[in-house]
């Protein structure tokens, strides 16, 4: 057996997340029935972890087993003529057996894009939040500074999470503004449910100044219930995967 390890980019906005599920629409789907079609037999593709529905990815990492099939720098050139158009693949090689496109990951980076301007732009709005008003950029720079560490994130994650240990280190929070768009990137070994997308909804409304207690605060009461909004799926992706 000879592992492929293959890096993708999509737009998250026509499917119901990356795992597989049945009866509807999902990356990890689309790409099994296509090697399936262009191979002859059944694989399993493995993915550097899960995005939920909605979410975009500039750089998701998977990896399958093939007993035969073309080498690994091939598929990129092979799958863009057999994969739909909101899948794009980007760089394949062929790997040794113990590489684990989940397992073997080190760290992980997620961008999420918000837009500021008056009126929504078009042309961006299935890529970004729009959050017209004033935002206290200050504010919402020094809640992520408490934000970042080695913490217990239960109050970051969502509720009916199955993960039983919570904690996650958050190596980094860096913001980049440019004309009207504002996009932060998170930076740490791990992350759980709808971690990324709660934070920036909290930096939100720190922003605003709609929550009064301090990012420490909410950290040591481990209850979703006292962290801010979900921010919407449609502005955060998936930026790079770490080995």
């Amino acid at each position: 057996m000879t592992r492929i390890k293959l890096t993708i980019a999509y737009d998250g906005t026509q499917f119901h997340g990356f795992a597989r599920q049945p009866g509807v629409r999902t990356v990890q789907g689309e790409l099994e029935s296509t090697l399936q079609r262009l191979l002859g037999i059944s694989v399993e593709v493995h993915g550097s972890g899960r995005t939920d529905a909605g979410v975009h990815a500039r750089a998701q990492v998977v990896h399958w087993d093939q007993p035969f099939g073309p080498e690994g720098t091939r598929y990129p050139f092979v799958l863009q003529r057999l994969l739909p158009a909101d899948i794009i693949p980007i760089r394949g090689e062929t790997v040794e057996e113990t590489f684990h496109a989940r397992f073997s990951a080190t760290g992980k980076t997620y961008r999420y894009t918000l837009q500021r301007a008056a009126m929504e732009d078009i042309f961006t709005r299935r890529y970004c939040w729009h959050v017209p008003g004033h935002l206290d950029l200050y504010a919402m720079q020094q809640a992520a500074k408490d934000l970042m560490g080695y913490h217990d994130f239960t109050s970051y994650c969502a509720a009916a999470t199955a993960m039983e240990d919570k904690h996650r280190n958050l190596c980094e929070i860096r913001f980049e503004s440019r004309d009207t768009y504002l996009n932060i990137y998170f930076h740490g070994n791990g992350f759980l449910q709808n971690m990324v997308r709660i934070l920036t909804g909290t930096l939100v409304d720190w922003g605003r100044g709609e929550l009064q207690h301090s990012p420490a605060w909410v950290l040591s009461a481990r209850d979703r219930r006292v962290a801010g909004q979900t921010a919407p799926a449609r502005g955060l992706a998936l930026w790079q995967v770490e080995y």
